[in-house]
């Protein structure tokens, strides 16, 4: 583990090369109205193939949308979270297998990444609606509604042993929707492709001219100041990033994250911001909301973990620390306004 004193990122974004004297060249999609955010798609193909290529990265990403939102009434999780107990609600294998994979992320992280912390979400959502911070009373029966061992999951579906149990995918579906979209990418024969959604990103290959792609980290403390501070050069993988700086709740003139710690029922305050690379995006998504609720601790946990690289920020804008894996210590390139100082 070492320590750096550097500002990173609450998002991310991609610095594309010239294009190639190839005849794979470089497109980009920025398709509009996927999960409530910005999206880029970008290929490294032959021109006559780049359409079709990111016409199938963009299905993908609305074909898990209309599955895994909490905001569709016709989704999947929709129809799960409005069962009854006991009712067995048919889903697609793909639902299933987030389930699964959600649960072993639940576990690996300590508890910390849970998507069954829906009831804990909506009761901050009120309170920020009605401008009062719910009761010790209000959050703690909220806290019994939460909680694995409130759900089976089954071969074809799953049903709800307690009707309270409500789930939100928030925290990996957009991850698992963009690592879908990338297999479309490679599905087309890219050379290389880039999906951005809203600053999670996932890559492959190369951009342009063989360069690996290079994915610049913002300063968390002026995050609307577009302002580069580091970059990572990355040549696959994904690279998700979780802060309290673009999503939050105020609450009597104070700020909430938008993270909630299953743990106590209570938004998370351990780090501004992190960073987290992983094989893929369904992990990376994950990974980085556990560590906004786990903080510089978490560091040693995703250490102990095979492919998992992150970083933390802690302090403020004038006494601020960097903690990062030793593997993310070496994809990182620290801009000039940076200074190492390792400890």
């Amino acid at each position: 583990m070492s320590l750096i004193g550097a500002i990173v990122a609450t998002a991310v974004w991609v610095f594309v090369p010239p294009l190639p004297e190839s005849r794979a060249e470089s497109f980009s999609l920025r398709p509009r109205g996927i999960m409530g955010t910005d999206c880029r798609l970008t290929a490294v193909v032959h021109p006559d193939g780049a359409k079709a290529a990111l016409a199938d990265a963009e299905a993908q990403l609305r074909r898990i949308e209309a599955l895994m939102s909490t905001h569709l009434a016709g989704s999947e999780l929709s129809q799960l979270n409005a069962a009854g107990p006991g009712e067995l609600i048919a889903l697609s294998p793909e639902m299933v297998d987030l389930l699964r994979a959600a649960r072993r992320l639940t576990e690996q992280t300590d508890g910390t990444f849970d998507v069954t912390v829906k009831p804990l979400i909506d009761l901050w959502t009120e309170a920020a609606l009605c401008g009062r911070l719910p009761r010790a009373k209000q959050i703690d029966e909220a806290r019994t509604r939460i909680g694995w061992d409130g759900i089976e999951i089954l071969d074809g579906g799953a049903k709800k042993r307690r009707g309270s149990v409500r789930i939100d995918l928030g925290g990996i579906a957009k991850g698992y929707g963009i690592d879908c979209a990338i297999a479309a990418l490679k599905r087309h024969g890219c050379a290389g492709g880039l999906v951005d959604a809203g600053g999670d990103i996932r890559c492959f290959g190369s951009a342009p001219k063989g360069r690996p792609w290079r994915i610049g980290i913002r300063d968390p403390f002026h995050p609307r100041g577009q302002k580069t501070l580091a970059v990572l050069n990355v040549s696959s993988g994904a690279v998700c990033t979780s802060g309290n700086y673009f999503r939050y709740c105020e609450i009597a003139g104070r700020r909430y994250s938008h993270i909630i710690d299953p743990r106590t029922g209570r938004p998370a305050e351990a780090a501004p911001s992190v960073t987290v690379w992983a094989p893929t995006a369904t992990v990376a998504d994950a990974w980085a909301t556990a560590l906004s609720v786990l903080g510089v601790g978490g560091i040693e946990l995703a250490e102990g973990q095979a492919g998992i690289e992150a970083m933390v920020v802690t302090g403020t804008a004038g006494e601020y620390k960097l903690t990062m894996t030793e593997g993310f210590d070496r994809l990182l390139r620290v801009g000039e306004p940076a200074t190492r100082a390792d400890q």
